[in-house]
């Protein structure tokens, strides 16, 4: 990048507001997917203003902007896939507002996600989408991502409680859309930018609904020696009309990886678990708790554990949103898949998951929100091995095209980015894209935000492709 343009970003923010040497573009050159492309600049705006006028700059001298969070996306959408500016919302992570009477709080885009729900407590209150990233992950991410979470089950994922945003536009207009109230009039112009991936605008402020504390949990973990017997169980709840406010499965081999890790109590010598949460009214949680525990025990399970007191139901979902960091305590490298499927298709889908591992030579481990049939395969490969990763990518793809076949799609939280993009035709006609791309033309008609994402690069011929081998990794030839 030419030394002018960082000059006149470090005129406007600072020097410790913008990063351009070669060390410190290495650090942005990923996230938590197998991607990896390279911004040319790094900048940290503090304010709405901010963002205004780098956008401005980057339309003065052509510049690609990627907006970014905390990193922790799983798709690529958060890479600067031809070069520009990468902005970093790490320092406008203000709670702006928390209005406990009308249940609502405005933020600014790097507020991480369970920051917001602590603010919230002290008023007996929360934010319910709770991604596994709940920790790191920010409000801005989750809105551009749609993100979901154990809970989505019962809640639903982000854009079922955001009711306003403001957003920089790529010709640096700044407008609102929502407000404070469910629904407004005219286009839900909100809900079409939540989950745009960036590539529409970049939010710097976000209304959020908030939801009151249940007067009452329970936390069960149902254990099983078959893994049909597991999903069976998912099935029949469901089809009683019970909806657990989350419902999480593992199978054998993670939950071993886990419970080295964690300690959560996990039995080493079972084939799956279940961890499912009700919650509300006390005598309403313990009679869905019950009618659960009888479901499970008629598919099997050889024993249903309650959690006994909030340190151990804490424990279990330790176990649960730690699963990604335990597993890579026992492999140098994973890829994290999420396709979505029916619920009764969760027994022959993970069949043919585990066919495709024994195919490709891998081993893959399942833990994926069993209640609304989002799977995440963990595909553990070693990504110094050039072959090793081209067949963890083969078989990614085999996976996802797996998904739609069986009904499903492509993703239920993670995005496309970059990762799915050119798998988009195996879901949609090239009329559909097409509809699309008129779409994200009319918010971004020139490209400049997140470009390369979401929809295909190719001509549209339906053909699926994998991305090259990245320069930077070693391995064998």
């Amino acid at each position: 990048m030419q030394r002018t343009i960082i000059r006149e970003l470090e005129r406007l923010l600072g020097s410790s507001g913008v990063l351009s040497s070669p060390e410190d573009l290495l650090l942005y050159e990923y996230d938590g997917s197998v991607e990896e492309a390279g911004p040319d600049a790094i900048v940290f705006p503090r304010r709405k203003q901010d963002v205004v006028e780098i956008v401005k700059l980057a339309n003065r001298y052509d510049l690609s902007i990627v907006g970014r969070g905390a990193g922790t996306g799983l798709s690529g959408g958060a890479l600067a896939r031809e070069g520009g500016i990468v902005l970093a919302f790490s320092r406008m992570n203000h709670i702006l507002e928390i209005d406990a009477e009308n249940q609502r709080a405005v933020v600014e885009p790097g507020v991480v996600n369970l920051d917001l729900s602590r603010a919230a407590e002290k008023y007996g209150l929360y934010f319910a989408p709770d991604p596994s990233s709940q920790k790191s992950c920010t409000i801005g991410g989750n809105v551009s991502e749609n993100s979901g979470g154990p809970h989505t089950l019962a809640y639903g994922v982000t854009s079922n409680h955001v009711t306003g945003l403001e957003v920089v536009m790529p010709d640096a207009k700044v407008i609102r859309l929502g407000g404070r109230a469910m629904e407004t009039p005219g286009y839900d112009l909100t809900g079409l930018m939540i989950g745009s991936e960036g590539t529409f605008a970049l939010v710097t402020e976000v209304t959020v609904r908030l939801l009151r504390l249940p007067e009452d949990v329970r936390t069960l973990l149902a254990i099983y020696d078959s893994l049909g017997d597991a999903t069976d169980s998912v099935v029949d709840i469901t089809a009683r009309g019970i909806i657990p406010a989350a419902c999480e499965m593992l199978d054998g081999w993670t939950l071993r990886a886990v419970e080295a890790y964690v300690h959560a109590g996990f039995p080493l010598d079972s084939a799956a678990v279940l961890l499912m949460e009700v919650e509300g009214v006390r005598e309403a949680a313990e009679t869905q708790a019950d009618e659960i525990i009888e479901v499970c025990r008629r598919h099997n399970a050889r024993e249903v554990r309650r959690a006994r007191d909030a340190r151990e139901r804490a424990l279990l979902w330790k176990g649960r949103k730690e699963a990604f960091g335990a597993v890579g305590r026992v492999s140098p490298s994973y890829y994290v898949l999420d396709g979505v499927i029916p619920r009764t298709k969760l027994t022959p889908t993970l069949l043919r998951i585990e066919e495709i591992a024994k195919r490709y030579g891998f081993v893959i481990g399942n833990i994926f929100h069993a209640g609304d049939g989002n799977l995440h395969p963990l595909i553990l490969f070693d990504h110094r091995d050039r072959d090793q990763f081209r067949r963890a990518r083969a078989a990614g793809a085999e996976i996802m095209q797996l998904c739609v076949e069986m009904g499903g799609t492509l993703t239920g939280e993670h995005g496309v980015g970059m990762e799915k993009n050119e798998l988009m035709p195996l879901m949609f006609t090239e009329t559909d894209l097409d509809l699309m791309r008129k779409v994200r033309a009319a918010f971004n008609p020139v490209g400049r935000l997140n470009p390369g994402k979401v929809l295909p690069l190719g001509k549209g011929c339906g053909e699926t492709r994998l991305q090259p081998f990245p320069q930077s990794a070693g391995g064998n030839a």
